[in-house]
């Protein structure tokens, strides 16, 4: 008989989920903001912008 995860467990897989989705998608936006001639803080403001355009309802529908 399986006993159901614990809720602890549950939160720190969804927070490390969402913490390598951010952290996926500041990395591509940065990299493509500094392809496209962004210079470093051009580039670094994207990639906050793609952490915040995040579709965190998504991630939880993937969980």
């Amino acid at each position: 008989m399986d006993a159901d995860p614990d809720p602890d467990t549950i939160r720190l897989q969804l927070a490390e989920t969402v913490r390598a989705a951010c952290i996926q998608a500041m990395r591509q936006g940065y990299q493509d903001a500094a392809t496209s001639g962004l210079c470093a803080e051009g580039a670094l403001e994207a990639a906050i912008g793609a952490a915040q355009q995040l579709d965190l309802e998504a991630l939880l529908r993937a969980e």
